[in-house]
């Protein structure tokens, strides 16, 4: 009660803008876990992503006089007071006689949204310009997807969409200090994979190495969003997404700042809750940590039993991680060596050479040959052999005879009919075998390309466009990740039903069709 008389003392106080930085579950305290654990929706997603047809502040007042009347009923109740979302990608059908690349130019209109079309009481964070959403039930921008989807855009020449889609990133992180898992005020917690100095390096492409200084200080932020409170670290001790190893050196984890259920995920939390031997706000951390790596879920954040309840999320240093905030330090370094200013560049690129050491030190492992995660806590790599050790390709981290390890894993352990395994261990979660995801095959096609493992890259570069069209041509869409061992399967885990659209997949295939030449499809 406490909780929703200051709520509602904010609503009224403070109006509007109080309410579009509140997620749903603090707008709405005591009606939003009746929904969510309830079954009128069989996706939490859906409640948290219904926009209030009035101020929240008036429904909560009307809930609580009705709610423990006779007869009230919870669905009606919501039906009546809030917009209930449909996916939008559902009424378009496309027509595989006109071929993939017609059905992906259609869809970069089917997925295009307007930014001020947003109600002032929706979750949908309010963004200066208009943006390409992922599609199915992902009906916002995502962080890390939206960088494989700007691949395609480019190959489109749709340069303004990605210049406004970098924008609202640059907004973000004015505002927020971050950049959020995806713009919608219940992901406020946590970030995703920072691909945004990845992203300029694209729209440099097509503007110029000026795009580095023109977004320099938001470069800047992000850097210290991740980093921040790592200069008061003792060895062995982390602060939110920072953690110094245990002989000094800074590395990067993936963290929320929440410990509650995801709101977008209440039931299946807590749930999966009730099965831990871990303090609750330490596994709903570790979940919410694991949603922000963008592999949720997937065993390389469980123990050795591959058991959801183990999730330690937080005691790992990932890999993929570490390179992406190398390439981040090198981004800056190379704003500041643009303007002139040799100090800094050289401040900068000294912290980017010492994290490359550190990633060599921690996370290669001689035995496996390969890139592992590493259990800080443990003071041992993690035993899980997973996509994401082809990162330290990508961004030329790996000497050559790493290089050449890897190569020969990816070629004898994840190399599948269908395209690239994404770990080599099945659990049933979907960020696991036989299941694949456009940008780790993307990822690994660059990684062996900068290492002159041309033919392997287009090995598997041929395979997944096969899988992408073979499915295209039987069901007429492009999926979000796809069964690349049992072919005629579709791919499975998850906390969801499979999702068509679909942005990510659509700019790797593009940009894949496009580099290798295949127009004739």
């Amino acid at each position: 009660m406490r909780r929703l008389l200051l709520t509602l003392f904010l609503l009224i106080t403070f109006g509007i803008s109080y309410a579009q930085v509140l997620s749903p579950r603090q707008l709405f305290p005591g009606l939003f876990e009746a929904v969510q654990l309830s079954d009128i929706f069989p996706d939490n997603k859906t409640f948290v992503d219904a926009t209030p047809k009035r101020d929240p502040a008036l429904i909560m007042k009307d809930y609580y006089v009705v709610k423990d009347k006779p007869g009230f009923d919870l669905k009606q109740f919501v039906i009546d007071n809030f917009i209930i979302p449909g996916a939008n990608t559902n009424v378009f059908k496309s027509d595989v006689s006109l071929g993939i690349r017609k059905h992906i130019d259609t869809l970069w209109e089917v997925l295009y949204r307007k930014h001020d079309t947003v109600s002032k009481y929706s979750s949908l964070i309010s963004l200066p310009n208009d943006f390409i959403i992922p599609g199915g039930r992902f009906r916002e921008t995502y962080y890390w997807d939206s960088y494989f989807t700007m691949l395609g855009l480019q190959e489109s020449h749709k340069t303004k969409i990605i210049q406004n889609m970098i924008g609202n990133f640059a907004y973000m992180i004015d505002k927020y200090g971050f950049i959020p898992n995806g713009t919608r005020t219940y992901y406020l917690t946590r970030s995703q994979p920072p691909f945004f100095s990845m992203m300029l390096d694209l729209l440099a492409k097509d503007e110029g190495e000026k795009v580095l200084i023109q977004y320099q200080p938001e470069l800047l932020k992000e850097y210290g969003f991740w980093m921040s409170g790592s200069e008061k670290l003792k060895p062995g001790q982390a602060y939110r997404m920072a953690v110094r190893m245990q002989d000094g050196e800074i590395l990067n984890r993936y963290w929320d700042d929440s410990d509650k259920p995801r709101e977008e995920s209440f039931k299946k939390d807590v749930d999966a809750g009730k099965q831990t031997k871990q303090k609750l706000g330490d596994f709903y951390r570790n979940i919410r940590a694991a949603a922000e790596s963008g592999w949720d879920f997937s065993t390389r954040w469980l123990d050795t039993t591959g058991k959801l309840e183990t999730i330690q999320t937080t005691f790992i240093i990932p890999v993929d991680l570490n390179c992406l905030m190398y390439h981040l330090e090198l981004s800056i370094a190379k704003s500041y060596q643009l303007q002139g200013n040799g100090s800094k560049y050289r401040y900068y690129l000294t912290q980017a050479t010492l994290r490359k050491k550190a990633i060599m030190k921690y996370s290669w492992s001689e035995k496996d040959g390969w890139f592992m995660d590493y259990n800080w806590k443990l003071k041992h790599t993690t035993p899980h052999q997973t996509l994401a050790g082809v990162f330290p390709l990508n961004f030329n981290i790996a000497d050559t005879k790493q290089a050449a390890k890897v190569a020969t894993a990816l070629k004898t352990k994840f190399l599948k009919s269908g395209g690239l395994v994404t770990t080599i261990k099945r659990s049933g979660q979907q960020w696991d075998s036989p299941n694949a995801w456009a940008p780790l095959q993307y990822m690994a096609i660059e990684g062996l390309n900068k290492y002159n493992y041309s033919g392997l890259a287009r090995s598997i570069a041929d395979t997944w466009i096969s899988t992408n069209i073979r499915v295209f041509n039987s069901t007429g869409k492009l999926m979000e990740k796809y069964n690349v061992i049992d072919t005629d399967v579709k791919a499975g885990g998850g906390e969801y039903p499979l999702q068509d659209g679909f942005g990510w997949t659509n700019g790797v295939l593009l940009n894949l069709l496009n580099r290798y030449h295949m127009d004739n499809l």
